[in-house]
């Protein structure tokens, strides 16, 4: 799983996820890319599944990039435990998406093959997201 090696603080507050992605939004190393049309948070867990479900498609074939990166914490408070006494203990760590940003790019593959890939990768995704061609 990722996760950053080293932090400055322990807890961060949640943010907003306002507007479209102004970086990432192009594909930059690959052919074909996974855009997200949604904003969300991108958990460890589903960066992993959708990493593992194209490498195991592509047969381990071609190269593939893993464009965002989960390196902010969220808390959470144990179940069933009374209202106050601060914020919970970090629970795990997530990815900020906006739409637009290109979470996965591929290259090496014939582009109706790294279109299933891509499709199953973005079944394992939290948010809605669309397969992008480089030219």
């Amino acid at each position: 799983m990722l996760a950053p090696k080293k932090i400055k603080w322990r807890k961060q507050q949640r943010g907003r996820m306002r507007g479209w992605a102004t970086t990432c939004n192009a594909l930059a190393f690959g052919e074909f890319g996974l855009q997200a049309m949604q904003p969300g948070w991108v958990d460890t867990k589903h960066i992993e599944a959708a990493r593992v479900a194209m490498t195991r498609f592509v047969k381990r074939g071609g190269k593939i990039w893993i464009r965002i990166f989960p390196d902010k914490a969220y808390t959470k408070h144990p179940a069933e435990s009374r209202m106050g006494k601060g914020k919970g203990p970090p629970e795990g760590w997530v990815a900020v998406v906006r739409p637009g940003t290109v979470m996965f790019e591929m290259s090496g593959v014939k582009p109706d093959l790294a279109r299933e890939a891509m499709s199953l990768a973005a079944h394992k995704l939290p948010i809605k997201s669309r397969f992008v061609e480089g030219d």
